[in-house]
């Protein structure tokens, strides 16, 4: 059984702000917050990455700590009803990923729990699936609002490329960015937070998700051709949730990192379910603006479509949120303003 989940306030902790209005007035924008940082690149030089400007220098778990716990307040800022009653969900990288700056996520959560002044939160998960670790995250946040568990439910996506032993890893992978390879992505970190109730008006309801996987990943062993099979069917499930065809969709946001198969992927998901449509589809990243920020994009977009949707400079309605990772999993999302 599922339940209509809405989203009620949101936080961000990014390269381009920190927080949620300043992140999204600068993306809406088109700034970027690509700069020379402490590591070396492919061939020597500095490695170009999106950096939180936070005011001290923590690193490891303790900055996660205090990306994800900036989100956190931010979001509990515009709810303080919320405080108390509140179920998390924590959105963080690949288990095993090289790098990986969270190596205990049960001291993470105490670590988070401390700064933001409250008690370690005995409700809490935690998806370690990367960038569509959001997407699993709002179909656990269904089934918790439908079972009465909790009124409310904070989904936290924190994750940080920016590591010595992540650079190493996908500098040897030849997938970085870099002017001697144009196929690569941008490091990034960053941290944002979704606070979702049940169903309430004038705000962005969630009313499909659908999770699929990509058998011809990134990685595939097989070698085999990418037809965007694992898109295409999340894209299908939420949309069969919805009773909409593909054609009805306003805009998406997508996790584009910025290499080919990522494209790839969402152009052939879209060529293979859009029939009769004549008007432009708008197909926003927040990738072009803080990098590939691994298990908080998902959140982050959400939040962007949030703020697009109060402010009235979205695209249409609804919306269709995707990401996927390197393994193959497929999450497609689609919000409504609620009425």
């Amino acid at each position: 059984m599922t339940a209509s989940v809405d989203i009620v306030s949101i936080g961000m902790v990014t390269a381009v702000g920190l927080d949620a209005p300043s992140s999204c007035a600068a993306m809406r924008a088109k700034l970027d917050g690509f700069q020379e940082t402490r590591f070396h690149g492919p061939r020597g030089g500095w490695l170009i990455g999106a950096p939180v400007p936070l005011p001290r220098i923590w690193i490891g778990e303790k900055r996660i700590a205090h990306l994800a716990a900036g989100a956190i307040t931010e979001a509990f800022s515009k709810a303080p009803e919320a405080r108390g009653q509140t179920a998390l969900i924590l959105c963080i990288g690949e288990e095993g990923r090289p790098g990986h700056p969270v190596r205990n996520p049960a001291s993470l959560l105490q670590r988070i729990a401390d700064i933001v002044e409250v008690e370690a939160y005995s409700r809490s998960r935690v998806i370690a699936h990367g960038r569509p670790s959001g997407h699993v995250a709002l179909d656990q946040a269904r089934r918790l609002i439908a079972s009465g568990e909790t009124p409310y439910i904070m989904i936290v996506g924190v994750d940080s490329y920016l590591t010595s032993g992540t650079i190493r890893h996908y500098i040897a992978e030849n997938r970085i960015l870099a002017p001697q390879n144009p196929n690569g992505f941008i490091p990034g970190e960053a941290a944002a937070a979704v606070l979702l109730s049940g169903p309430s008006s004038g705000t962005l309801r969630l009313t499909g998700l659908g999770l699929a996987r990509e058998l011809a990943a990134i990685y595939n062993k097989e070698d085999l051709p990418l037809r965007g099979d694992g898109m295409t069917t999340a894209y299908r499930i939420a949309l069969n949730q919805t009773g909409m065809d593909m054609n009805k969709l306003g805009y998406r946001i997508s996790d584009l990192v910025g290499e080919q198969y990522w494209f790839k992927q969402t152009a052939l998901a879209s060529l293979r379910l859009i029939r009769g449509r004549d008007a432009f589809q708008d197909l926003w990243s927040p990738t072009e603006f803080v990098g590939n920020v691994g298990a908080a994009v998902v959140p982050m977009m959400i939040g962007m479509a949030w703020t697009a949707a109060r402010k009235g400079y979205d695209r249409g309605n609804p919306v269709l949120i995707e990401a996927s990772n390197d393994s193959g999993a497929c999450g497609a999302a689609i919000f409504a303003v609620a009425s």
